[in-house]
């Protein structure tokens, strides 16, 4: 994978502008910019954000995490949590022994989430 410093440089090249012009656009100066490409100092994360929006990529992307400019993309579930979830039954088991019997309000609460899960209530 590339590091930052050359996706950087990569990225300035790819519009085709001196380190000047971009350094403007950018709103550092250009020695900074020569300094960021060449791995001589890193860039703080407000230039970092300023890349990632200009060139519609991710962090991931430009910190060299991903080859894929859109970043990794992360659907957090575990396997356990995925496995659960599609056991209705326990899931109405467990709606119902969270809530305390006879209060109106836990009543209403526990149908609407037996519900969401497509359980039954009893």
């Amino acid at each position: 994978m590339e590091s930052i410093s050359s996706r950087l440089k990569a990225f300035r090249e790819s519009t085709g502008l001196s380190q000047q012009k971009f350094s403007e656009l950018a709103g550092v100066s250009q020695s900074s910019i020569n300094r960021f490409e060449h791995g001589q100092a890193e860039a703080p994360y407000k230039v970092l954000l300023w890349y990632a929006d200009y060139f519609d990529v991710s962090l991931d992307y430009i910190f060299g995490r991903t080859d894929n400019p859109q970043g990794k993309l992360y659907a957090y579930a575990p396997d356990t949590l995925k496995k659960r979830m599609r056991d209705k039954a326990e899931w109405g088991q467990f709606i119902q022994a969270c809530f305390e019997e006879g209060s109106p309000l836990n009543a209403k609460l526990k149908e609407a989430l037996i519900n969401m899960t497509g359980g039954e209530s009893t």
